[in-house]
């Protein structure tokens, strides 16, 4: 019986805890300074929706890119410690290089960065295994939170899949060009070593993903439309 009513009690306050906490938040988001801010913005959005869209787009897709930086060299970590790191993945040639090499979409060869190598099949696990990630929460985030969709989300989904495989291979491609140079530079020319290489993971993902970011704002246009009662009904709440 004592059981129970300590029970009783405990479940009393923790829901004490929550209606306090909840008051406390919801006095901060009627407080005069926040609705400020909001009323700054509605009248912003109201104006220059375009822009607005834009702005939120941009601030999602850098978030993405924050996991991206620390996700990354997490898995680069982990799966360098398997055998993956000495297995070649050089795949999908499309000329040479200025060197007079074959040019690979997807290049990594076997063996760690430091020793000359590309990182191998660990590496670009790493890095497509990150991306993956990253756009499975960007295609939720920017659909319901930048666009607002309420548009079939299954054939968004085709359609996001097929811009993503599309723009991994440009952006893949492009690596190519920027990848070697910036690892040279940091871990040799400029002598920093592991750190370096830390560094020059970072630099990399930023540029592949500024890559995807200004291609897919465009496509993200087309695959995530409103209907007219959504935009409506979004209009009467901005009043």
């Amino acid at each position: 019986m004592d059981k129970n009513v300590e029970v009783l009690e405990v479940n009393q306050n923790e829901q004490v805890n929550d209606d306090s906490n909840k008051g406390f938040f919801k006095k901060i988001g009627q407080s005069g300074f926040v609705q400020w801010w909001v009323n700054l913005w509605k009248k912003f959005k109201k104006k220059y929706p375009n822009v607005a869209q834009f702005f939120v787009f941009f601030m999602l897709s850098n978030g993405v890119t924050v996991l991206q930086m620390l996700l990354m060299p997490a898995l680069k970590a982990i799966f360098a410690t398997t055998n993956l790191i000495n297995t070649n993945f050089q795949i999908l040639a499309i000329g040479q290089s200025l060197e007079g090499s074959s040019y690979y979409i997807f290049d990594f060869p076997a063996g760690t960065i430091a020793s000359g190598g590309g990182g191998g099949l660990a590496f670009f696990l790493a890095v497509q295994i990150t991306l993956l990630i990253a756009q499975v929460i960007n295609f939720f985030a920017q659909r319901n939170i930048t666009f607002k969709s309420d548009g079939n989300p299954w054939k968004a989904a085709m359609w996001y899949a097929i811009a993503y495989v599309a723009i991994t291979i440009l952006a893949s491609a492009a690596r190519g060009l920027y990848t070697v140079p910036i690892y040279n530079l940091l871990m040799n020319t400029w002598g920093m070593g592991a750190a370096g290489e830390t560094l020059a993971d970072f630099i990399t993902m930023i540029i592949y993903s500024a890559i995807s970011f200004w291609v897919f704002f465009p496509i993200f246009k087309l695959i995530f439309p409103q209907s007219k009662e959504k935009k409506e009904a979004l209009q009467a709440q901005d009043n």
